[in-house]
C-alpha cells in the first residue's frame, strides 16, 4: 500500500501480487455486473485485519484512520458480534462506543456513541451493500445516523457516502469515497448537502468535495464548502461575498493540525468469546504475520460456527435477540438504554454498566494489561492501527 502525495491529496493505492490478483480475476469470473457480494466469501489478502464492527469507530474519528489499511475490506461481523471501547479527552472527559452485529442477511450493524460530560450523543446503524462494477466494487452504505447536541437540544440526521476501490482488474487500486452525504437539523433550520467527487478517467483529483448548507425553510444558501476530505475543506460566507464583491474561503478544517484520541479496549481476558478482537485474534495474527493460510483456516472456522448456530437456532425455532439494540417501528434499530440522565456523572455510571458489564455482572476492568500471547503477537505489528491502553 502507498499514499501518493500528488496535488496535495493523500491518495490511497495498492498493487498486487500476481498470485492476489490471479485469485481475484478467478472469482470475478463467476460475477456479474452490479452483482450483490453480501454472500461471496473474500480471500483474506484482501482482509484489513479488524471487523466492520470496528471500522465503525471510524466515523467519529480522523480522516487518516481510512488510509490505514489501504482498499482492505474488514471482517465481516457475525450474528451477535459486537465491540465496544472507551475515549479519555485530554480535559478528562471521555465517551464510551459500542457496535452489535444485529443482522447477517441483511448485514446491518448497530451503534452508539455518548459522551456524558460533553453531552454528545450518536447512533444509528449502517446497512453496506457491496456491488461489482467492473474494474470497482462499490460498498453502498444505507442506514441512518442521528447526532445530538444535547447543550442545544439540536439533533442532526446523517446519511453516509459510498466507498469504492477502484482498479481491482488493472491498474493500482485506489480507495474513494463518492455520492452525495447529508446532514439536517430541524431545530437549526440547516441542512448541508456535501458531494464527494469521484475522479475521472483523465480528469479530475481525488478526495475532493463541493456542498452548500442552506435553510431548510427558505433553501438559501449561506455558505460553500470545498476542498480535499483528507487534507484541508473550505467555508465560504455566500452572503459576505455577495456584500464585498470578492471573499476568499477560510480553512474550516486541517487535518494536519487535528489531534487523534486512540479508544480503549480491554485486554483479551476480560472480554467476551464474540466481542471482535477476542473472537478475531487468530485471523489478525496470521494476517499481520502474512500467514494466509492460518488466516483462511481459522476464518473459515468462525463462519462454520456461525452456520451451525444457525441451524441450532432454526431447529429450535429460536430468535436471535440482539443484546445492546433493538429493531423499533421506524424500522431501525436502536439502543435499549433508552433513558440517560442530564447529570453527567448519572449518565457516566448508567453507560458504563449497560456497555461493559460481564455476564458474570462484573465491568470490564481496563486496568488489567494484555498478557494474551496470541493478541501480544498481533498487536506488535498492529500497535498503530489497534491502540493499545
Amino acid at each position: 500500500m502507498s499514499t501518493n502525495a500528488k496535488n496535495d491529496c493523500a491518495v490511497v493505492e495498492e498493487e498486487l501480487d500476481e498470485e492476489p490478483r490471479s485469485i481475484i480475476l478467478s472469482m470475478i469470473g463467476q460475477l456479474r455486473k452490479d452483482m450483490d457480494l453480501s454472500r461471496i466469501t473474500f480471500p483474506t489478502f484482501v482482509l484489513e485485519p479488524r471487523s466492520f464492527t470496528e471500522r465503525v469507530t471510524d466515523f467519529m474519528s480522523h480522516p487518516d484512520f481510512l488510509i490505514q489499511y489501504g482498499v482492505k475490506k474488514p471482517y465481516n461481523p457475525i450474528l451477535g458480534e459486537f465491540f465496544r471501547s472507551r475515549y479519555a479527552f485530554g480535559d478528562d472527559t471521555s465517551a464510551f462506543f459500542v457496535a452489535e452485529q444485529v443482522s447477517h442477511h441483511p448485514p446491518i450493524t448497530a451503534m452508539f456513541y455518548h459522551s456524558p460530560e460533553h453531552h454528545i450523543a450518536i447512533e444509528g446503524d449502517l446497512r453496506p451493500k457491496s456491488r461489482f462494477f467492473g474494474n470497482s466494487v462499490g460498498m453502498l452504505l444505507e442506514g441512518y445516523a442521528k447526532v445530538h447536541f444535547g447543550q442545544w437540544n439540536e439533533n442532526y440526521q446523517v446519511t453516509y457516502p459510498n466507498m469504492y476501490a477502484r482498479g481491482i482488474l488493472f491498474g493500482k487500486m485506489v480507495l474513494e469515497l463518492g455520492e452525495t452525504s447529508t446532514v439536517t437539523c430541524v431545530e437549526s433550520d440547516l441542512a448541508f448537502d456535501v458531494e464527494f467527487k469521484t475522479k475521472g478517467l483523465i480528469w479530475g483529483t481525488y478526495n475532493q468535495i463541493a456542498g452548500k448548507i442552506r435553510r431548510i425553510s427558505t433553501k438559501e444558501v449561506l455558505y460553500e464548502i470545498s476542498g480535499n476530505w483528507q487534507t484541508q475543506i473550505f467555508i465560504l460566507d455566500v452572503r459576505e461575498k455577495r456584500r464585498l464583491g470578492n471573499l476568499e474561503p477560510t480553512v474550516l478544517f486541517d487535518s494536519a493540525k487535528e489531534h487523534v484520541v486512540p479508544q480503549l479496549v480491554a485486554c483479551a481476558a476480560e472480554q467476551e468469546p464474540n466481542e471482535s478482537r477476542n473472537l478475531w485474534k487468530y485471523v489478525t495474527k496470521a494476517i499481520v504475520e502474512n500467514n494466509l493460510d492460518n488466516a483462511t483456516t481459522y476464518k473459515s472456522a468462525i463462519e462454520e460456527q456461525q452456520r451451525e448456530d444457525a441451524k441450532r437456532r432454526d431447529a429450535a425455532k429460536e430468535r436471535f435477540v440482539p443484546r445492546f439494540f433493538q429493531l423499533e417501528t421506524d424500522g431501525n434499530y436502536h439502543p435499549k438504554l433508552k433513558t440517560i440522565s442530564e447529570d453527567p456523572v448519572k449518565a457516566k455510571e448508567d453507560i458504563v454498566n449497560w456497555v461493559f458489564t460481564r455476564p458474570d455482572g462484573l465491568l470490564q476492568n481496563f486496568d488489567k494489561a494484555e498478557d494474551d500471547p496470541i493478541v501480544l503477537a498481533a498487536g506488535l505489528a498492529a500497535t498503530k492501527s489497534l491502540p493499545r491502553h
